[in-house]
């Protein structure tokens, strides 16, 4: 009887993750999580590949994280695919026997939401960016996505944003929210921050963002801000198919690159920017705070729920705006703002305090 008690005391909680969007930051986040809790936690991934997803992906992961390809999940709404991906999805919960299920995405979310009602299960979702607060969609399906929402809000399950904007839009689709804010992993940077910075006598002053090239990153003011400063060098690091919008001189694409190449690329830069239509909570962004780089950013929930204007970076609402920030932000002496940020990297999103505030919410403390 006590080697039974022992037993259970000792037996992992098992947490599975359905993640569809397995690409950019929910990819960064993934890992950060998972890695961080697999010590304590009996941790499966049942993914979906996409085009942003490193074909090393497994390298990432710490060897106790397993995971599982979904065949059949797709970005956008197809009936026949999500149905098998729903059959998939049902195998995968038998064979793991999870008492907690995180979805993460609005397509994982919704399906998840939908098909999994057991009570076994403690159930959490993180939309890592609202569907319905996108804007390369009509009308009608934001409204749409969100009559979903709403609707997969009343299931028994917690939404967990990613950030404070993020939660005051949950708080309006579900009714049981919380946030736990994005995380970087701050030991990784610092090995990367230690190298020599690959720079040349002849480097210009260069401004950079880290993304794909897509509508939501809006790379037409990208675009514009870069021919309005036609002295400084533009670096976009990463690929997509809104790349033909990229056409002043001075802008530099780099196409994909992995991980920590983009990190060793990104080092390089002297001011980040992104000109975002909507985000969730940006990786990017955490991590050029902390690589103390000065973060010029659109007014949009994501950007400034981390960004300060005048204090933590710069706030700005057009292009030429943009233009005129960077300009008077080389004459001045930024140091304040530049510490300030990565004082708020450090203190509040840094993926070990992540980890930490994700253990207490699933083993139910939080």
């Amino acid at each position: 009887m006590l080697k039974g008690k022992l037993h259970k005391m000792l037996k992992k909680k098992k947490i599975l993750h359905i993640v569809e969007a397995m690409g950019g930051g929910v990819f960064t986040y993934i890992v950060e999580l998972a890695n961080g809790i697999s010590e304590e936690f009996d941790v499966t991934i049942a993914f979906g590949i996409r085009k942003e997803t490193p074909e090393n992906y497994r390298d990432y992961f710490d060897d106790r994280v397993k995971l599982v390809k979904v065949k059949n999940f797709v970005r956008n709404v197809n009936p026949i695919k999500d149905a098998l991906a729903c059959v998939e999805l049902r195998k995968i919960i038998k064979d793991t026997q999870p008492e907690i299920i995180h979805l993460h995405s609005s397509k994982a979310g919704a399906l998840g939401r939908l098909v999994f009602t057991s009570s076994k299960y403690k159930m959490f979702y993180t939309p890592h960016g609202y569907s319905f607060l996108m804007e390369d969609v009509s009308f009608m399906k934001k409204n749409l996505y969100k009559c979903i929402e709403t609707m997969c809000g009343k299931k028994n399950c917690t939404t967990v944003a990613c950030g404070k904007g993020e939660y005051e839009e949950s708080c309006k689709v579900s009714r049981k929210s919380t946030y736990i804010s994005n995380g970087i992993n701050t030991d990784k940077l610092d090995k990367i921050l230690k190298r020599p910075v690959l720079k040349s006598e002849e480097h210009p002053f260069t401004v950079y963002t880290v993304g794909r090239i897509g509508y939501q990153k809006k790379p037409e003011m990208f675009n514009k801000i870069a021919s309005l400063v036609p002295d400084v060098r533009f670096v976009w690091i990463g690929e997509g198919d809104m790349k033909k919008y990229l056409v002043a001189d001075n802008i530099l694409i780099t196409g994909w690159v992995k991980g920590e190449n983009a990190l060793e690329l990104a080092k390089s830069g002297d001011m980040f920017i992104l000109s975002s239509r909507w985000e969730g909570l940006p990786i990017s962004l955490l991590e050029a705070m902390y690589m103390k780089k000065l973060c010029i950013v659109s007014d949009v929930v994501g950007n400034r729920d981390i960004i300060v204007d005048g204090k933590t970076g710069y706030i700005c609402h057009s292009a030429e705006e943009f233009a005129e920030t960077i300009k008077k932000a080389r004459l001045t002496d930024n140091s304040d703002i530049i510490e300030n940020a990565h004082n708020e990297i450090v203190n509040s999103y840094n993926s070990k305090l992540l980890c930490v505030k994700y253990k207490e919410l699933y083993r139910g403390k939080k």
